[in-house]
């Protein structure tokens, strides 16, 4: 056995000929930024469920089978899939992941997403195809939370030949920026502005916290807004998105059509989302004087 094998479990090693697995090397699991990932994702899934009163500990060990990641995706897309609730044969949890692998794929697949995990990997509890799979469905539904950028792991393939264990490292990255995987979704006119003047949008992070989206909005329409109506200095992830959404009800009141962006993708920094909103003002005011 070859020394990046060390760390190997015995029961990783237990392959067919020619069969293949892959495991992230012990390192790459103490990396600060995949650590976070872990997290923010293990949290996210965490809250959707919160009322089916499940509480994952795991990832790896706690989706696998197909059971959470079904109420998960029924939560998130508000649909009810044909599959039995509970089974504990490897067969049925197989075919129950198979029905919910091909409802992701129905929504994925015309976005452009590359599905980088299958019925096998799941089920083999593999982290590295359960992150890939987890962080498309935050993309897609737009999750509330803020993914770390640029997070990759070093991956141990490992594969049987002729009796034989094979190892190989390879490196897989798990995301990339926020504006890019949300570019899977829509391009507009606003990703040219983008890829040509990147460096000129740091102005739109401060209406993040809502407050100078909620003041503009008063200006432009010629009232005062009461302070008590919102938070002047919001400390909180919560208090900015009530912000925002505070000022997202003035633009309607004002005869605006309700924003494309959600509250939380102005809060989470997504520069498109920021941009889209304050174009939308821009043409309804900029002839006021």
């Amino acid at each position: 056995m070859s020394p990046a094998l060390a760390d190997v479990r015995p029961e990783d090693t237990q392959l067919e000929e020619n069969e293949e697995r892959m495991m992230i090397d012990p390192t790459s699991k103490e990396d600060p930024k995949f650590k976070e990932l872990v997290k923010v994702l293990l949290d996210w899934v965490n809250d959707v469920l919160v009322e089916e009163r499940i509480i994952v500990k795991q990832l790896e060990e706690d989706l696998y089978d197909g059971q959470v990641l079904q109420k998960l995706l029924e939560k998130l897309a508000g649909c009810k899939l044909n599959v039995a609730e509970v089974t504990q044969s490897e067969i049925g949890q197989k075919q129950k992941l198979q029905t919910v692998l091909e409802a992701v794929h129905d929504l994925l697949r015309p976005h452009g997403w590359a599905l980088r995990w299958n019925v096998d990997s799941i089920h083999g509890k593999n982290l590295v195809a359960i992150l890939h799979l987890l962080v498309s469905l935050a993309m897609h539904f737009r999750a509330p939370i803020r993914l770390p950028e640029h997070v990759s792991v070093q991956v141990v393939v490992v594969r049987k030949r002729e009796g034989l264990l094979h190892s190989s490292h390879v490196s897989e990255e798990l995301t990339t920026t926020t504006e890019m995987m949300m570019g899977r979704f829509e391009r507009d006119a606003f990703d040219t502005l983008f890829d040509h003047a990147p460096d000129k949008l740091s102005v739109v992070k401060k209406f993040a916290d809502g407050v100078y989206l909620v003041l503009l909005v008063g200006l432009l329409e010629d009232y005062f807004v009461p302070l008590h109506n919102f938070y002047l200095t919001p400390d909180s992830f919560d208090q900015k998105v009530h912000n925002v959404s505070f000022a997202f009800e003035l633009m309607l009141d004002g005869g605006l059509k309700k924003p494309k962006a959600r509250p939380e993708d102005v809060v989470n920094l997504d520069l498109k989302s920021t941009l889209r909103v304050l174009y939308n003002l821009f043409t309804k005011y900029k002839n006021v004087e």
